[in-house]
């Protein structure tokens, strides 16, 4: 245990607020004792601090996971069921999944963060989502100890969202996650139109996940700061979802709205894009900034506190509010 240190290395927005009491656990044993050392108080659950932002010192004592391992399970002709240990780093196991030459998380490359946390978030970039290789994941109740596997169709998933999200929000405690990828003729998804400009452009008749994934770490790069250079956790609200009628009505006052076509009759709204047109972009307050080549991605210049970080998020959100009535939704989580 490790008693008031500072959690500004723990999370990507390098926000320097004080943890109380840290645990960091690298077995489900070490989960089991922790969890059993702090029964009947409540705890939070922390993975590799990418998709949160810390406003105030944490008093509740916090769980790091840091379980290790990545192990095939499982294979046929066509695919291999790997199970990884929820500490891993999301990079570390994409990478290992192209020098194995298998397919399915290629354009989820250059995502921040914990195996762990990719199912609670459901991540997704570039036309992918971690439920489209989802097998199960498990780990245990925070409150009983009672071990569980969830399979996909347990896990409610939703753009960026699932049950540990939800109604399960710090009561469960992920440790290990089975994802099933390809072996042979894999199907690579370049249906995102940035990503499929690039591969015209490039002239690449058949892209490889090698390809798909070079190509999609770059437009990373040059579209998303580096949060060990500039703090920040990537996307702060998510795309709007609405209906063919709110749609309709906002082409009619602006003709060059960006969205896309949604399953079903929704669209999804850039939010990059209403945000922009609030004049946000590349726009600073003290030490924080909308990035200059991303308006959904906020920043932090130095040593901004997790108040202004979220302060400045809030004047976004009711500009965008104002001036389009679309209320954005934080993708971020708030503590």
């Amino acid at each position: 245990m490790k008693i008031n240190i500072s959690l500004k290395s723990y999370n990507s927005f390098g926000v320097d607020v004080i943890s109380k009491e840290l645990y960091e656990v690298y077995s489900e044993d070490e989960v089991l004792k922790t969890l059993n050392s702090l029964k009947d108080r409540k705890v939070f659950i922390l993975g590799g601090g990418s998709n949160i932002l810390f406003t105030n010192n944490v008093q509740t004592p916090i769980i790091n996971v840091k379980i290790k391992g990545i192990k095939i399970i499982s294979e046929n002709n066509n695919h291999v069921s790997v199970s990884i240990g929820a500490g891993e780093i999301w990079d570390d196991f994409v990478k290992w999944a192209i020098s194995k030459n298998l397919g399915g998380v290629e354009n989820l490359i250059s995502i921040p963060g914990y195996v762990g946390g990719a199912p609670i978030q459901n991540i997704g970039a570039y036309g992918v989502e971690i439920k489209n290789v989802f097998l199960s994941c498990s780990g245990y109740f925070i409150e009983t100890l009672e071990k569980k596997e969830f399979k996909i169709n347990d896990c409610q998933f939703s753009y960026r969202s699932s049950i540990f999200k939800k109604s399960l929000k710090n009561k469960f405690i992920i440790t290990e996650v089975v994802l099933q990828l390809s072996k042979n003729n894999h199907k690579i998804n370049k249906s995102y139109k940035s990503l499929n400009d690039v591969i015209k452009s490039k002239n690449v008749k058949d892209p490889t996940i090698k390809d798909i994934a070079e190509i999609v770490s770059n437009i990373r790069k040059d579209k998303l700061p580096d949060p060990s250079i500039i703090g920040n956790s990537g996307s702060f609200f998510k795309n709007p979802i609405v209906s063919q009628d709110t749609l309709t009505k906002l082409k009619e006052r602006f003709s060059d709205i960006v969205f896309y076509k949604e399953n079903g009759i929704k669209y999804k709204l850039s939010a990059a894009w209403l945000i922009e047109n609030c004049g946000f972009k590349n726009i600073k307050e003290k030490n924080v900034s909308v990035y200059k080549n991303q308006a959904l991605v906020i920043t932090n210049l130095g040593n901004a506190t997790g108040r202004e970080i979220y302060s400045f998020s809030q004047k976004i959100k009711s500009k965008v509010l104002e001036k389009f009535d679309i209320l954005l939704e934080e993708e971020v989580n708030i503590i």
